[in-house]
């Protein structure tokens, strides 16, 4: 069984959880059961879909968990695109924000293909 907590596609993926979190805690009331829940789902589930990817025997599990968490923060990415578009984050928050994804996307699809080289 692989240990999530030595993997660099978890460790961005949980900082971006975190990260998504405390900036959406400034986000308006309206948007609590709208964007908020939708970014804070996305970013939980794609550090989450790791950690269960981990516990999976098989190659080809883990790898289907890990394209789950790769989509789900590609998800997270673009609603945080549209949150800073619609003014419910500043420029600095979202420059962080922007740059963490990335990291975390290349990482992740980076896991991806290794796995599939196996």
């Amino acid at each position: 069984m692989r240990d999530h907590k030595n993997l660099e596609a978890f460790k961005l993926a949980d900082e971006v959880a975190v990260m998504v979190y405390k900036i959406t805690a400034g986000y308006p009331k309206s948007e609590i059961y709208g964007l908020t829940a939708q970014m804070r789902r996305a970013a939980v589930s794609s550090a989450s879909n790791i950690v269960e990817g981990c516990t999976r025997i098989s190659q080809n599990e883990f790898l289907r968990f890990l394209e789950i968490s790769f989509g789900s923060m590609k998800e997270l990415h673009y609603q945080f695109n549209l949150s800073f578009r619609l003014g419910y984050c500043d420029k600095t928050e979202y420059e962080q924000g922007d740059k963490k994804m990335e990291e975390a996307e290349k990482v992740i699809s980076g896991l991806i293909n290794k796995v599939r080289r196996k």
